[in-house]
């Protein structure tokens, strides 16, 4: 590998923004300088458009309200669906203008641990090397979700094709494995059509809403707006409290519109990263969040009984609601196939920004072996030690479903919550820097001004209560198999990374190395 000094016009918007502070550093120095190993960098060839239609894809966010519809049916149903995700478009929003400003100073692969390790305002070696294994557990475990949706939705298409096919745990996790082989392949030797297959990613995520909401509108029976804007679903799930019921469904919203910092992880290979990638966060929330509401809309008139939606004998309500409506099994298998397939494609996002984020934090000395890990791959110049990493934990997570298919979704519970918990820790610390040190702030080119200070207090007052419900069971009374194990699950990583950093990390890890130099 070639290393390159990283110069200042690669972090930063080429102006010297950054933050000062009593832990700053500046840029790598070569190594005629001072004779240190300096950090590899990846080739800048993505623009806007691309990684715009990357974010929008990432999300899948109809596509997302589609597969994960039961858990809002049960707690909730049509009124949290509704009011539930119009509450968790505002709440991304703030959060996604709260990373987009940081994201404006420093977009780097890294992200929420950079930002964290220039905004603490005490112990910055340990907090942001906490905040690069959490955040890269919830990222390692979102990577693990899209092919298990994409291979379980394929299961259910074959189960109501072929009646007699009895679906086994063992198959799902050689249909993860099938799924993931693809994505795998043009992240290696294809890097380049990326671009394109976002662009046309985007293109079918936009398209595919309305080919199947003017479908079911027009094949679909008709409930009444009473129902679609009023009906509250309290008696399935088995909580009696009201409010808590609303607070467990309002998580189907949550989890549609998450991953919103995927594309800040692509950062490195972004044309004017500091302007394009702020605007894909934001855009992307807006746009996810718009076609999402008009969907679930649409699909509460159209989906005739809740109670046979939820007792759905293929264990997707989204494909009994698509059957019922064409009273055709070709018909909802290829209405189904328009949700699978942007899915797809979000699974090439969601592989290349996790890559990344792996690569980054290795780059930093974070991982074990981080020389290794961190090496960039001359002959296909993407880091395909770290691409190999993922993929390989990916494949061992699915081996997990096998045994116990509630141990494997345990896993993959740590996603929401662990990429919820990466979001607050530096919004926190930039308001806190906000109101006792503005000026040690240099502002890129997204800032909120005035603003600020208001959006980044709803961002965490939402991101709090969002965290405190995402290990909350959807059901009661709570046994083994309905348990959420989200808590459970994060606390083993942090006690894993707060392990690493006992053993290892307190005498490797200095911080972030590559650094935005001031003027």
């Amino acid at each position: 590998m070639d290393y390159n000094t990283v110069e200042k016009a690669d972090y930063g918007n080429g102006n010297g923004n950054g933050f000062k502070s009593s832990h700053d550093r500046t840029v790598e120095a070569s190594p005629q300088q001072d004779g240190s190993r300096p950090r590899p960098r990846l080739e800048r060839y993505l623009g806007f458009l691309p990684m715009l239609a990357f974010a929008a894809t990432l999300q899948a966010s109809w596509e997302a309200i589609g597969a994960s519809l039961y858990a809002g049916l049960e707690n909730g149903g049509p009124v949290v669906l509704v009011y539930g995700l119009i509450l968790a478009i505002v709440g991304s929003l703030g959060i996604a203008l709260s990373l987009a400003e940081l994201a404006s100073i420093t977009p780097v692969a890294g992200a929420q641990y950079h930002w964290t390790y220039d905004l603490a305002p005490f112990a910055p070696r340990f907090l942001s090397f906490i905040q690069g294994w959490i955040t890269m557990f919830s990222w390692w475990a979102n990577v693990a979700t899209s092919p298990y949706l994409i291979g379980t939705q394929i299961q259910a298409l074959v189960v109501m094709n072929y009646p007699t096919y009895t679906p086994h745990s063992w198959h799902a996790t050689l249909i993860i494995w099938a799924v993931l082989l693809i994505p795998l392949t043009v992240n290696i030797y294809a890097r380049r059509l990326l671009s394109p297959v976002e662009v046309v990613g985007g293109i079918i995520h936009i398209l595919f809403f309305p080919a199947v909401l003017v479908t079911l509108i027009a094949l679909g029976s008709r409930n009444s707006s009473e129902f679609v804007w009023t009906y509250f679903e309290n008696s399935s799930s088995g909580w009696q409290n009201d409010g808590v019921i609303w607070s467990i469904g309002l998580l189907t919203a949550v989890y549609t519109l998450g991953g919103f910092d995927g594309v800040v992880h692509m950062a490195e290979e972004i044309k004017d990263a500091p302007r394009a990638v702020p605007r894909s966060m934001v855009y992307s929330v807006l746009i996810n969040g718009c076609v999402a509401l008009g969907f679930t809309i649409g699909l509460l008139y159209t989906m005739g009984s809740i109670t046979d939606a939820l007792n759905s004998p293929i264990g997707y309500p989204i494909l009994t609601i698509f059957y019922q409506a064409t009273k055709s099994t070709a018909a909802a298998t290829g209405m189904m196939m328009m949700l699978v397939l942007p899915g797809f494609v979000a699974l090439f996002n969601g592989l290349a920004s996790v890559t990344r984020l792996t690569w980054a934090f290795a780059r930093d000395d974070g991982l074990p072996f981080s020389s290794f890990f961190a090496h960039v791959s001359p002959r296909y110049q993407i880091p395909l030690r770290a691409l190999f990493l993922v993929a390989v934990i990916t494949v061992l997570l699915a081996l997990i479903n096998i045994g116990s298919t509630t141990a494997f979704n345990a896993l993959l519970s740590l996603t929401t919550l662990g990429q919820y918990i990466s979001y607050l820790l530096p919004v926190i610390f930039l308001l806190i820097k906000r109101l006792r040190a503005p000026h040690e702030i240099r502002w890129g080119s997204f800032r909120l001004g005035r603003w600020g200070v208001p959006v980044n207090l709803f961002a965490i007052v939402y991101g709090v209560y969002v965290i405190i419900f995402l290990p909350f069971p959807p059901n009661y009374p709570v046994d083994a198999m309905n348990m959420n194990y989200a808590a459970p699950v994060f606390l083993g990583a942090l006690l894993f990374a707060v392990g690493d950093w006992v053993v290892r990390g307190r005498k490797q890890w200095q911080g972030p190395r590559v650094r935005v130099r001031a003027d």
